[in-house]
């Protein structure tokens, strides 16, 4: 018999299972994949970690949390940097001087500041939506050639049907910091995220291609509790209704070629090109194998977004008024159920960055298992 039947190998059931065995506790973990790291999972091309499931790079201003996930990998130095393609126009991500630079012509701070202002003043009030929003942020502009046809794409909805919030984690600065994150502590893990995963549940028996759902009742007799990290609403049969999530596929080739776009991310803001983005995954080691040699071929992943239907893999939640109250009806069910736990992006129906979903599932470890983490 186990303590623990932990539902999912990704972030938060792989950090969970880690303290559960560190606390004494027997742990299973269990993935309907045929890999553990969940969205993470990274898989070795040529020499190059291929980020699987679209661009992972770690960030975080959480101290306790770097210091946690540190111990299982070694971070590199690399630094998110964005690149803008709107219509053979290339433009910085985040929005910064070469931003404005480029838009407008301006080459201070202070002509750019007065530019966006005179823009800014469309919007009078509280932003309504995304595209008032943006527009207060930086103006019509650069909205409409960098903020537009991009996030219509990528959430597959109009940008006056979005929430405001969404824009908000978009970086504005009158500098020429060309790092999108805002964040103290960044970098990818040495080796990939697959290897720091692999760290975070040694030592911890693991079962993949298992379905949870389709074997629940012989699944939850091998545990007192279960962990479970896959979407809530699948859990309850959707008898509530269904959830919606943003999800993403992705074409991935191999050239051969030793750069492509000299970058690891370029987005195509536009509406008529199909893909949101380009990776190119090999910049994410600034183009090196583990050796530390040049990698003579590349490989890149176009990256597209599609309206989410049932059978299709969940990747984000879709924050809106009508999916948050839907979800707090799952989640009152949730709390009633005995000897379950819920977490992680699709188990709490939140859109987590990853520094999120680990500091959620040490606070999950603390109150669970009575120990202080980090």
């Amino acid at each position: 018999m186990y303590d623990y039947l932990v539902v999912g190998a990704g972030l938060f059931g792989a950090v969970f299972a880690c303290e559960a065995r560190k606390a004494g506790k027997q742990v299973l973990v269990i993935d309907k994949r045929d890999h553990i790291a969940g969205n993470v999972y990274t898989e070795d091309i040529e020499g190059i970690h291929v980020h699987r499931y679209g661009a992972h790079i770690f960030h975080t201003n959480n101290k306790k949390v770097w210091n946690y996930i540190t111990q299982f990998a070694e971070f590199n130095r690399f630094t998110n940097s964005p690149v803008a393609n709107y219509k053979g126009e290339l433009y910085s991500l985040p929005f910064n001087m070469y931003t404005f630079n480029k838009m407008w012509g301006v080459v201070t701070p202070e002509e750019a500041e007065a530019k966006i202002e005179e823009q800014r003043k469309e919007i009078t009030g509280e932003p309504k939506n995304l595209e008032e929003q943006a527009v207060s942020l930086v103006g019509r502009d650069i909205y409409e050639k960098l903020i537009k046809g991009y996030t219509e794409k990528q959430w597959g909805r109009d940008c006056t049907e979005l929430p405001a919030f969404i824009i908000k984690r978009l970086p504005v600065r009158l500098t020429f910091d060309n790092n999108y994150f805002n964040a103290m502590y960044q970098g990818i893990p040495v080796g990939g995220y697959t290897k720091m995963v692999e760290n975070l549940l040694d030592g911890i028996e693991i079962r993949l291609n298992t379905e949870y759902l389709e074997h629940k009742e012989e699944l939850d007799a091998l545990a007192e509790k279960v962990v479970y990290t896959g979407p809530i609403d699948a859990y309850f049969e959707y008898k509530l209704g269904t959830l919606e999530y943003r999800s993403v596929r992705f074409e991935t080739e191999l050239l051969d070629k030793p750069n492509f776009q000299g970058n690891a991310a370029v987005n195509y803001t536009d509406r008529e090109t199909p893909w949101t983005r380009i990776i190119e995954h090999k910049w994410f080691e600034f183009g090196k194998d583990s050796e530390g040699n040049d990698i003579p071929k590349t490989v890149i992943s176009r990256e597209y977004s599609s309206e989410w239907k049932l059978g299709d893999e969940p990747y984000y939640p879709v924050n809106d008024e009508k999916n948050g109250a839907l979800y707090a009806e799952y989640k009152e069910l949730a709390e009633k159920e005995v000897n379950v736990i819920f977490g992680g992006r699709l188990g709490e129906y939140k859109y987590y960055d990853m520094d999120a979903v680990i500091a959620s599932a040490l606070e999950r470890c603390e109150k669970e298992l009575g120990i202080i983490t980090g």
